[in-house]
């Protein structure tokens, strides 16, 4: 696991990814169900540690993301995403993987309006259908009406009503007795 810090940088592009990242972030990527808690905090750690190493990765944060996710922790899972599409507004992994964060929280129409962006980033065909499936979804999502709703109606009138019923009740119970 101490080759993990041993970074290969990639023609173009900052470094992505340990020399072990064949061997260990496959797995946690593939069934995260597979990775023992201790082993993906050690995979947190060792990802940390790397992006310290090299502050401009996007690459390697947008990895520190998944990996929070992976480990349910959405803050630290959103922070690693947006900082990585930060110090590269190009990068279609950061875009899609902080669309998809987006997706699983159920902010489904910043979901949409990330997940088309990442769509104008992709390179290339295979890109374009990881890009498009995820956005149908939430298209569908929307329309079937799963997003969460948004209270624009003021609630004073149905509070007011409620505070006098209950005022009327009590005035009624006391004259009563």
């Amino acid at each position: 696991m101490e080759d993990v810090l041993a970074l290969q940088p990639l023609v173009g592009r900052a470094p992505l990814a340990p020399a072990s990242l064949p061997a260990l972030l496959p797995k946690l990527w593939r069934d995260p169900h597979t990775v023992e808690p201790v082993e993906l905090r050690a995979i947190i750690q060792q990802l940390e540690t790397a992006c310290a190493a090299h502050p401009e990765s996007a690459d390697l944060k947008t990895c520190l993301g998944m990996a929070h996710a992976v480990n349910l922790d959405a803050y630290a899972s959103m922070d690693a995403l947006e900082e990585a599409r930060f110090l590269d507004p190009q990068n279609f992994w950061a875009q899609l993987k902080y669309a998809e964060l987006l997706y699983r929280l159920r902010a489904l129409p910043k979901s949409e309006e990330e997940t088309a962006r990442a769509l104008e980033l992709a390179g290339d065909a295979w890109q374009i259908s990881l890009a498009r499936k995820p956005l149908q979804e939430i298209r569908r999502l929307m329309r079937e009406g799963t997003q969460k709703p948004a209270w624009v109606k003021p609630l004073t009138k149905p509070a007011v009503l409620l505070c006098a019923a209950a005022a009327a009740i009590s005035l009624m119970m006391v004259v009563l007795r």
